[in-house]
């Protein structure tokens, strides 16, 4: 069980990114288990899709790519994306022979000899020459610190545990947060809760009109620009803004996405700003997004001061052996089949040179 064991390739994580990654060694000739090693620590295919909440439908899911060599086809709208995304994955899993092992939690990557990386997980160790980390952010949501924060008596819950709008009915609650997740939440509460009140840190962008091809380049050039400095990723969203669909100028017009600014303190019974204004509320409801779950990597020291991971495409600029995939600019789903083919053709070419020790 301890032994350690010897690959090419291990991919962290079996999400979008992970099994584009997966696809594309297996396209170019390396043989899973013998070649490469995919690992993921969720119980079952599916990725973050399977923790979803279950009134996420597919047909409200922005933007689903499909993996690469596999269309997603026949997906009725109606059904919670918790189901449809998972039955995919595992169905991709399964037609392109990829031997996903799970559960298995990757605890540290270290240097390894001979200029290998190793790979310690809860199923054993790995020796490998390349790691694609697709690991993903669900595993690691944000929760901000607001002074009296501790003394809320209500419940405190993240999007990442969201049950579904039933669970808030009669109840008076606070969503924090301006991103999707947070308006999306608003918007299917508000018909169950007694009171919703919406802060954010930063007034909400809405964006008119379509979102074109020239527009999706110039947002992801500017998260790629972030990821070259050596900064923590920013999320696409945050700078395309929201889309102004019919939902929401509804909601803007009913009174539901009425933002105020960010409250400067948590009461027990509630929240309170420095102007007086106070807000009783039963449930805080933190859609305050995620941070890329990379935590695993730290042995390896490739933060930069910024806080974040120097990356060119999704080769870390530190070490050419490690590839980052699903992280900043590839975190969209069609961005991360993007870097999964990018990342096995930098480490094809990594791979047919000698190796050199580190």
């Amino acid at each position: 069980m301890n032994s350690l064991r010897e690959v090419e390739v291990v991919v962290t994580g079996a999400g979008q990114a992970g099994l584009a990654a997966a696809y594309h060694l297996r396209r170019t000739g390396f043989e899973p288990e013998r070649d490469f090693v995919v690992l993921d620590h969720a119980p079952a295919p599916g990725g973050a899709w399977q923790f979803r909440w279950p009134s996420l439908t597919y047909g409200k899911v922005h933007g689903m790519h499909a993996l690469p060599g596999m269309e997603l086809t026949d997906a009725d709208p109606a059904r919670p994306s918790s189901e449809v995304v998972p039955e995919y994955f595992d169905a991709y899993e399964r037609a392109f022979d990829l031997r996903v092992r799970r559960p298995v939690e990757v605890r540290a990557v270290r240097e390894g000899v001979g200029g290998r990386l190793r790979v310690e997980t809860s199923g054993g160790t790995w020796s490998t020459r390349a790691l694609i980390n697709a690991t993903g952010t669900w595993g690691r949501p944000f929760w901000p610190r607001y002074p009296g924060q501790e003394t809320f008596r209500g419940r405190q819950l993240h999007t990442a545990r969201y049950p579904g709008p039933e669970a808030f009915a009669g109840l008076r609650v606070v969503v924090v947060g301006g991103g999707a997740s947070g308006t999306q939440h608003l918007l299917e509460i508000a018909p169950y809760a007694a009171e919703t009140t919406w802060v954010t840190r930063r007034p909400p962008v809405f964006r008119e009109g379509p979102f074109d091809e020239g527009a999706g380049r110039t947002a992801v050039a500017l998260v790629e620009e972030r990821v070259r400095q050596g900064l923590p990723p920013k999320s696409v969203v945050s700078v395309t803004g929201l889309p102004l669909n019919d939902a929401i100028r509804q909601g803007i017009a009913d009174g539901t996405l009425d933002r105020l600014p960010m409250f400067d303190r948590i009461t027990p019974d509630g929240v309170a700003w420095d102007d007086g204004r106070r807000v009783a509320a039963d449930v805080i409801l933190w859609a305050t997004g995620f941070r890329a779950a990379i935590d695993h990597l730290a042995p390896l020291r490739l933060r930069e001061p910024g806080g974040g991971i120097r990356v060119e495409g999704t080769r870390v600029v530190a070490d050419a052996r490690i590839h980052l995939v699903g992280y900043g600019p590839s975190a969209s789903t069609i961005g991360a089949n993007r870097a999964g083919r990018a990342a096995v053709r930098d480490i094809r070419r990594l791979l047919a040179q000698e190796p050199v020790a580190a």
